[in-house]
């Protein structure tokens, strides 16, 4: 069965190490659907968060690959562990008269910010998980929506709770 796999991948931050991950997913055929690179806690390392969708084959493979590259260090599946995940998402609409009250109320709504604004336009920074960022675009779509941008997910194992 086919689902979406979240991976942390942490790798040492050397030049090429973001290709040669890449490539791993491209040269095998698998489609990577967002892929985010910053520097971790530790210094000299990366942390990746990557998208990919597949089966429980396909993950094995794409695991295994992985841990192959000698860059990498660590590599987590979210699909079946307790995580954070959220986006961030920086959408610019129309904003005419009349209409700028009710993208301000839809934007308080859903506890969005408005970062930037013109005579005609807003830009709209939105945060949260990929169906709550959809259904926003959904909601200003009718206002026209004129650009969007979007980060792909971060994740992060939660936290244990105390007993």
């Amino acid at each position: 069965m086919t689902k979406t796999h979240v991976l942390s991948v942490l790798v040492e931050n050397e030049p090429g190490v973001l290709s040669r991950v890449a490539g791993l997913f491209s040269g095998r055929g698998f489609n990577i659907h967002s892929l985010n690179v910053a520097p971790a806690l530790e210094e000299g390392v990366s942390h990746m968060t990557i998208t990919t969708e597949g089966d429980s084959l396909i993950l094995e493979q794409i695991m295994k690959q992985l841990h192959k590259i000698v860059s990498v260090i660590k590599v987590v599946d979210f699909a079946d562990i307790a995580a954070v995940e959220r986006e961030m998402m920086l959408v610019k609409v129309q904003a005419d008269g009349p209409m700028r009250g009710e993208i301000l109320r839809t934007v308080e709504i859903f506890r969005c910010k408005v970062v930037d604004v013109s005579p005609n336009e807003m830009t709209i920074e939105a945060t949260g998980n990929q169906d709550k960022l959809d259904a926003i675009i959904n909601l200003l779509q009718r206002f026209g929506i004129k650009e969007l941008a979007r980060t792909g997910s971060v994740a992060m194992r939660r936290s244990k709770k105390a007993d």
